[in-house]
């Protein structure tokens, strides 16, 4: 699914979605990235959303986002509150959703100005390395 450009378009935006991967300003992204809106996008290394760590959340924290927006893949699942220890103790929030739902909803968030996180999980591909999958769209 393609979505439309706004005025945006100095920030992270999330410009399309499928079920392999992700689009960031028309850059695509076949593996679990980290999404804010005025930082690069970067490498998350989480393959399966059953691999998941509190050291993967851990890594979000030091960003210290409002809220994170955790995108799961096709289906919504919950993650288990330890994991998210290291960001309920500092006060953020975390919404976990279908990755669709996920990418639709950082970008009303990252449009009202909040200070957001996209975790978005691509099953399947490591992006430990940050350059597996990159390029354009």
């Amino acid at each position: 699914m393609k979505l439309h450009t706004s005025s945006t378009e100095k920030y992270q935006t999330v410009t399309g979605y499928d079920r392999s991967g992700v689009e960031i300003n028309a850059q695509r992204f076949d593996y679990s990235v980290l999404v804010m809106p005025e930082t690069a996008p970067r490498p998350w290394p989480v393959t399966r959303f059953e691999d998941l760590s509190a050291a993967h959340f851990e890594q979000i924290a030091v960003d210290k986002p409002d809220v994170v927006i955790l995108g799961t893949g096709e289906r919504q699942r919950f993650v288990h509150p330890r994991l998210i220890a290291s960001l309920s103790g500092q006060r953020i929030g975390v919404e976990s959703m279908d990755s669709h739902a996920a990418c639709r909803t950082y970008n009303i968030l990252m449009g009202e100005g909040r200070k957001v996180t996209l975790a978005l999980i691509i099953e399947g591909k490591d992006g430990t390395d940050g350059t597996e999958g990159a390029g354009a769209a």
